[in-house]
């Protein structure tokens, strides 16, 4: 069976999470990983081991456990609900992946900064989660200089770019055809 790393690049409240759950209902035998449910985990239940200052290593401890696992464990396809944003830890996934016989598939969520501003206003999200700032707000002004995905990634074997909400249902009927 043809594996697939589906890695979603986006911005704060870019819809990476909805497209996610959207697709992962109708790509059969595929998971969802997101560093936000881990957080929540450790918060919830593990709020001593987070530390203060410094990298969430706790929580990226427990992502690279079960993306192992779920690699190395089973056969599901994987979908990467992140912001992915930096070049440099993309290409080290993507190389990961196709070391370990997957297609990757990275989806582009190109949402402009007045519609995320938009959603980050009417959000419900929790910001519990957050470590380093207090706002989804700051979340999105710090990643105003991350990188997004860049002309030059070769190293993709499929990419999707969303723009609204109304190409979720393309691209994941071209993923679909992928598998």
């Amino acid at each position: 069976m043809n594996r697939l790393a589906i890695i979603t690049v986006g911005k704060t409240h870019s819809g990476k999470s909805t497209f996610a759950k959207y697709l992962e209902k109708r790509l059969a035998n595929s998971i969802i990983v997101d560093q936000d449910n881990h957080a929540e985990i450790l918060l919830n239940y593990y709020p001593a081991l987070i530390p203060e200052i410094g990298p969430n290593e706790i929580k990226f401890a427990l992502t690279r456990t079960i993306v192992d696992y779920a690699v190395n464990q089973t056969d599901c396809h994987l979908i990467l609900c992140n912001s992915n944003r930096n070049a440099k830890s993309r290409a080290a996934l993507l190389m990961y992946y196709r070391e370990n016989g997957f297609t990757t598939v990275v989806v582009n969520f190109d949402i402009p900064d007045e519609i995320l501003k938009e959603r980050i206003e009417s959000s419900r999200r929790d910001t519990a989660i957050l470590r380093t700032v207090s706002s989804f707000r700051e979340v999105l002004a710090q990643q105003k200089d991350d990188c997004g995905i860049t002309e030059t990634e070769k190293d993709i074997d499929y990419l999707f770019t969303i723009q609204s909400e109304f190409d979720f249902n393309k691209a994941i009927s071209e993923i679909l055809k992928i598998r």
